[in-house]
């Protein structure tokens, strides 16, 4: 670690294509049902997180229309909401976006996903090559952000005709609500330097995280920018590093080898996601290889798409691998783990005091530190965790 650390700004994460305490099996899981959706929401939102990740996908609840829901039952919370051009117009996704951060008061962030899996794509109706998809996704984004702006926009480019376009009401947070990205292609760098307010990666190894960092900076520099960065991870903290290990090893306990494979194969073949690629590269779909830095598990990879590395530690263990994502530009952490409720509160009560995280100093404030306080959540709903998609 070098020198002192600001507090770090820490989301968590909606498992809204359901949760549970084993990963590859289908004991004690959870459905994605709204009752539960909203106690982790409300727990975040007591406990100090400054937001929440909504994923997209076939296998996950509406983004927008989840984020709506617990909007109306949370007072502080962020939602970040996953917008993928090409489900519907720039025009459509600007009237979603100014009545969802109307409704929110102000408490919506914007997350592009423009890669994925081209056959879920195709069903979406999408049907380009994988850096077509930004040339569109920077065409629709024209659109967009112009009418975030102005209140209207026309534009006729080779993917995106827009023909007076409207927006009957504006967004609270002017002009825009800021725009999140993660994508580890040349592509969808060239894309995000130019327009995004937070690049955002997977959990790479530290010394990944600064080569990505350092070519984002160079990308965005060209352009006459500059863009923070975030990292989304899992975690698992326990009092004892030796307890944190006995957790991530109990997680994948019911994991079988034949769902590895499936899981694996799965991942290579139908998705073209460059840091699908980098995530699966990390330990190969193998059990021997996992811790693949001091404290960073792939574990959580071998049957999830998407982040696929946890940190694994003491509160002290952990922040001090957080302080190193910190010293090569990092400031935003999306976190998550399994199960969503119950590992909230302990990612918030066991680590939070270590990153020096108060609740008056995350982004709307309470008024009471974390040490004063401890309670527990729980519960159970079915559901099928065989294999999870996400981000």
């Amino acid at each position: 670690m070098t020198g002192k650390h600001d507090p770090i700004n820490f989301l968590w994460f909606i498992p809204t294509s359901g949760d549970g305490a084993y990963l590859g099996s289908n004991e004690q899981t959870r459905a994605p049902e709204i009752g539960y959706l909203t106690q982790i929401a409300q727990a975040a939102d007591r406990l100090g997180y400054s937001g929440v990740l909504l994923p997209t996908g076939v296998a996950c609840e509406e983004s927008f229309v989840t984020a709506a829901a617990l909007a109306a039952k949370t007072e502080r919370l962020q939602f970040l909401v996953a917008i993928r051009p090409g489900t519907a117009s720039p025009a459509y996704y600007a009237r979603l976006t100014t009545t969802l951060d109307r409704i929110s008061n102000g408490r919506l962030l914007l997350n592009i996903v423009v890669g994925g899996s081209p056959a879920e794509l195709a069903g979406d109706g999408i049907h380009l090559a994988h850096d077509e998809r930004y040339a569109h996704a920077d065409e629709f984004f024209t659109v967009f952000e112009e009418l975030l702006e102005k209140g209207v926009a026309s534009y006729d480019g080779k993917y995106i005709k827009a023909t007076n376009a409207r927006l009957g009401f504006p967004s609270v947070q002017n002009p825009r609500p800021p725009l999140y990205f993660g994508g580890s292609s040349d592509a969808g760098i060239d894309f995000s330097v130019g327009r995004v307010d937070k690049y955002l990666t997977w959990g790479e190894p530290p010394a990944q995280v600064a080569e990505k960092v350092q070519k984002v900076r160079a990308a965005a520099a060209k352009k006459g920018r500059e863009v923070s960065f975030g990292i989304r991870l899992h975690f698992i903290v326990r009092e004892t590093d030796e307890e944190a290990w006995a957790a991530a090893d109990r997680l994948i306990s019911k994991l079988d080898d034949e769902t590895i494979r499936e899981a694996q194969e799965r991942f290579v073949n139908e998705s073209d996601s460059v840091g699908q690629k980098r995530m699966a590269a990390l330990h190969g779909g193998r059990r021997d290889k996992l811790e693949v830095s001091p404290n960073l598990w792939a574990g959580v990879g071998l049957v999830r798409a998407g982040a696929g590395t946890a940190l694994v530690g003491s509160p002290k263990t952990v922040a001090a691998r957080l302080r190193e994502y910190q010293d090569v530009g990092i400031d935003t952490v999306i976190g998550s783990g399994y199960p969503h409720l119950e590992e909230a509160y302990r990612v918030a009560e066991l680590l939070f005091p270590e990153l020096g995280i108060t609740r008056k100093e995350q982004r709307h404030g309470f008024q009471t530190d974390f040490g004063k306080h401890q309670v527990f959540g729980g519960g159970s709903h079915g559901g099928n965790l065989k294999v999870v998609s996400g981000s």
